[in-house]
């Protein structure tokens, strides 16, 4: 799995500072998942920040710099997206990015849990 470590790092700098989350990290979707809570918050998947915010403003996001929509098996994803380097290059664009998507995470559904045979 390549990710940018960079970006990863700048992530875990915002993140902890931020009281009262519990954060963890998981290397899936072909790179680095931040859990906030128990819940899939952020991620770097290459140079690239994966997004999960409330779908009902993603319309309000498409016209962001560096936005792209995420696609899978050929339909478009509501609620998630990536954003290029060059949406997220400085600070005020990163952290508007990172408080989307911790914003969404107070509110969005927990994965429900595989069973163990």
């Amino acid at each position: 799995m390549t990710y940018d470590i960079r970006l990863a790092d700048r992530i875990r700098d915002f993140l902890h500072e931020i009281p009262d989350i519990e954060i963890q990290e998981k290397e899936m979707f072909k790179g680095l998942v931040f859990m906030i809570n128990g819940k899939m918050c952020i991620n770097v998947s290459g140079n690239n920040l994966m997004c999960r915010f409330d779908p009902a403003i993603q319309e309000q996001l498409e016209n962001k710099d560096g936005y792209l929509p995420m696609i899978m098996k050929k339909k478009e994803i509501k609620g998630y997206c990536y954003v290029e380097p060059q949406g997220f290059k400085n600070k005020r664009d990163f952290e508007f990015w990172l408080n989307l998507c911790l914003e969404f995470n107070k509110k969005a559904k927990s994965s429900k849990k595989l069973k163990k045979n």
